[in-house]
């Protein structure tokens, strides 16, 4: 699960602002997230583990505006609003997944 981790260059990826760091750990939360595949759930178990994804990236999209309060620039809000948006999203399409309307919402897509 956490073999991602082992390619990180944490060298390169090094900030010069604290900005710059908020909008890097954002990304990186963007990049996780753009493997969540929605059309791959099949079970109860499978909504229940991507609700809790979804709801661990809002908690550190939150924790990471906390951190950086002094440092929310105009990129970092917009990377975040961004990424909460996308989260509530797919939070819609699961509740429809959930409700039964599965074949509504892949039309819809």
């Amino acid at each position: 699960m956490f073999s991602a981790f082992s390619s990180i260059d944490y060298h390169s990826i090094r900030s010069s602002t604290p900005a710059e760091a908020a909008v890097k750990r954002l990304s990186g939360i963007g990049e996780v997230l753009s493997g969540f595949d929605i059309s791959a759930i099949q079970t109860q178990d499978d909504i229940a583990r991507a609700l809790w994804t979804l709801d661990t990236a809002d908690k550190c999209i939150r924790m990471i505006l906390a951190e950086f309060r002094s440092e929310r620039t105009t990129e970092v809000v917009r990377e975040a609003k961004s990424l909460i948006d996308l989260i509530e999203r797919a939070r819609d399409e699961i509740s429809d997944y959930r409700d039964g309307r599965r074949a509504l919402s892949c039309i819809s897509a």
